[in-house]
């Protein structure tokens, strides 16, 4: 028979599934409005330097954002050797991580050598010895015997493979999984939180620019006691929902700064059509209670009517940035026109 790990689906981690995927829409909706802005690539650099730091800190690691950005940036770091070589390993290893298949254990091997290299000397191989997850003195986690990492880990990717679970859903059980095997002799934590976001990019592509790390790391503890009490029932579920729980945060947080920046742009939009022929109207009229036409034309340095209305007043009359003092009389000899308190604030 097939392998299937014991995990048991409550009706909180069927609402966070329902909750994340309807979060996920309205953060494609926002990616597909800000596919040709530069700010939307600088995102998500930033959110590739979150998450690399959030996982390395788990860790131990105690590089910064900065710190790991100057790595990036190919600029000197003052910091421990290890934890700059750990950074420099997190990187290049996200930037091969479109090359890997989430279903492959070669590829498994090929991530941990390129994570781990420099690190330690099995770098890429399954431990040849016995491990145990630590906490002070005390042996929390005995993994199983190095003899049946192999054949676990064949028994977990093929699950994986045939699996019809939901891909939040099948992402943290393996996660969970991987963690409890232990397959190498270090960089476990890592490599679980890695391929559990190969596994969901694979499934959503977006899910490359989510930093779900940087949720885990502030979670830490909760971290470590949802795997333990996972351990205890034999049974996932207080790990799945953990994870689905960081996942909602990291998509909360990714939609709100996907907002804001859409916001910006919109603003700068607009204020690049303020910064043509209409900011030259309304900084005459900041200073003055209404003008006329006439007297507008005039400060413009313009002499012909239908350029004036077609370049200037009338795409400010339409955006509501001035206002005629006689609407009821558009054709009025005495109308005038004054800024709007929409004016005066994109003019500030």
């Amino acid at each position: 028979m097939n392998y299937q790990p014991p995990y048991s689906i409550t009706s909180n981690i069927l609402n966070l599934v329902a909750e994340i995927g309807e979060l996920l829409g309205r953060l494609s909706v926002l990616e597909k409005l800000q596919e040709q802005q530069k700010s939307r690539l600088l995102l998500r650099r930033i959110n590739r330097i979150r998450t690399i730091q959030g996982s390395l800190a788990i860790e131990g690691n105690t590089l910064s954002e900065d710190q790991i950005t100057a790595i990036l940036e190919g600029k000197p770091v003052i910091a421990p050797p290890r934890e700059v070589q750990e950074a420099r390993n997190a990187i290049k290893a996200y930037e091969q991580f479109s090359n890997w298949q989430a279903t492959d254990k070669k590829d498994l091997l090929k991530a941990h050598q390129i994570l781990m290299l420099g690190l330690i000397d099995d770098a890429g191989q399954y431990r040849n010895r016995g491990v145990g997850v630590m906490k002070g003195d005390q042996v929390i986690h005995m993994a199983p015997p190095a003899d049946r990492v192999s054949k676990l880990l064949s028994d977990l990717f093929t699950w994986l493979k045939t699996s019809e679970e939901h891909a939040l859903i099948s992402s943290s059980v393996f996660h969970y999984e991987f963690e409890f095997i232990h397959p190498f002799s270090d960089g476990n934590g890592r490599m679980g939180r890695l391929w559990q976001t190969l596994i969901l990019s694979q499934w959503k592509p977006i899910f490359k620019h989510i930093p779900v790390e940087s949720m885990v790391f502030a979670n830490q503890a909760d971290y470590y006691k949802a795997i333990n009490q996972s351990t205890e029932q034999t049974d996932s579920a207080p790990f799945i929902e953990f994870m689905l729980n960081r996942i909602l945060e990291a998509c909360n947080s990714g939609f709100e700064n996907a907002s804001d920046q859409l916001s910006d742009q919109v603003n700068d939009h607009v204020r690049d059509q303020v910064n043509k022929p209409i900011k030259a109207l309304l900084n005459i009229l900041i200073n003055q209670t209404a003008m006329t036409s006439s007297d507008l034309m005039k400060q413009l340095g313009l002499k012909h009517r239908p350029t004036f209305r077609k370049n200037y007043l009338n795409p400010a009359l339409q955006k509501n940035w001035i206002e005629m003092t006689q609407p009821d009389k558009p054709q009025s000899p005495t109308q005038k026109y004054r800024l709007t308190e929409l004016g005066k604030k994109l003019l500030q």
